[in-house]
């Protein structure tokens, strides 16, 4: 048997979890078309579509109703689908389809459900990072950052890259920072606010991993030579506090090859802490303390297309 099937034994006891309810999980359309390609056209990307324990009762024939399912899961009715969810922090998933009962729309809970593992993605940066985070006296944790997918660095952001339907929460965003800014005087010209409430609005859902809660890398939102601003989801295992200061080495792949590179060593202060409303996504604008010149000015001129003089 495979190590990720679980056992006959393992899946009562998940089907009994379930049962007893306050269960989140997640569905995703499967296409054979899509999953044959390296690189599937944006057209044809599907997305998962998050349903709330408070839409979810599950039978204890192993049927999963889905109450007053949105548009986004009613288009999935009679597609296979890949149901994922945690069980005691360890994903799961099993592939069905979805079915309509007189109830609404239903999934049957196969025989074979199985455990999620994670596949480390492989992704060339010309930039990244790593925090140097302090544990104790004695002991530092090093965490991975890398740009945020789809915001382009070392660029003047502009309102226009946030989606217009996101605009209008966006704006409401813009306004609390704002204020929150003026407050400490410690955020520069502002214009990193714009990529924090882009960031803020972006409604992807959370991915089902193999272990939950585990500490993702941090994501570069704004980077120039006064200052970077990094967005992560909120964790029990790291916490970047104002006022605080931290380590931190960036290095940039140069003519277009990973082999030659350079490595920018910075301290910073981290001055403002931003919040996304339900506080799962946390925003920290940072300037630095300590950058030698030479990085400033490297930092500055991939920054503005300009000489540092």
């Amino acid at each position: 048997m495979s190590m990720n099937k679980l056992s006959g034994i393992e899946r009562e006891l998940v089907l009994q979890y379930l049962i007893d309810g306050n269960v989140p999980v997640t569905i995703t359309p499967i296409d054979d078309a899509t999953e044959n390609e390296e690189v599937p056209h944006l057209s044809t990307v599907v997305f998962p579509v998050a349903i709330k324990p408070d839409n979810i009762s599950v039978l204890k024939e192993g049927i999963i109703l889905l109450k007053n399912p949105n548009s986004s899961v009613s288009n999935f009715e009679g597609k296979d689908v890949k149901v994922e969810f945690y069980f005691n922090r360890v994903g799961l998933f099993f592939i069905t389809q979805v079915k309509s009962v007189k109830a609404g729309l239903a999934l049957v809970i196969p025989a074979e459900i199985q455990r999620i593992q994670d596949v480390e993605v492989v992704q060339k940066y010309d930039f990244s990072a790593i925090l140097f985070y302090s544990v104790d006296s004695n002991k530092d944790i090093n965490f991975k950052c890398f740009p945020a997918d789809g915001f382009e660095l070392f660029s003047r952001p502009v309102w226009s890259s946030i989606p217009l339907e996101l605009q209008t929460k966006a704006k409401s965003y813009l306004e609390e920072y704002v204020e929150i800014a003026k407050k400490t005087k410690k955020a520069g010209n502002g214009l990193q606010l714009i990529n924090i409430c882009r960031y803020m609005v972006s409604n992807a859902v959370e991915k089902i991993e193999a272990i939950q809660g585990k500490v993702k890398p941090f994501d570069i939102l704004f980077v120039n030579h006064e200052r970077i601003v990094l967005g992560y989801n909120k964790n029990d295992a790291i916490e970047l506090d104002v006022g605080k200061e931290y380590a931190l080495k960036m290095s940039f792949s140069l003519k277009d090859s990973s082999v030659v590179t350079r490595d920018v060593f910075v301290t910073f202060s981290v001055d403002n802490q931003y919040f996304s409303d339900d506080n799962k996504k946390i925003c920290v604008d940072c300037s630095y303390t300590t950058l030698q010149e030479e990085d400033c000015r490297f930092l500055y001129e991939k920054a503005t297309k300009t000489l540092f003089v």
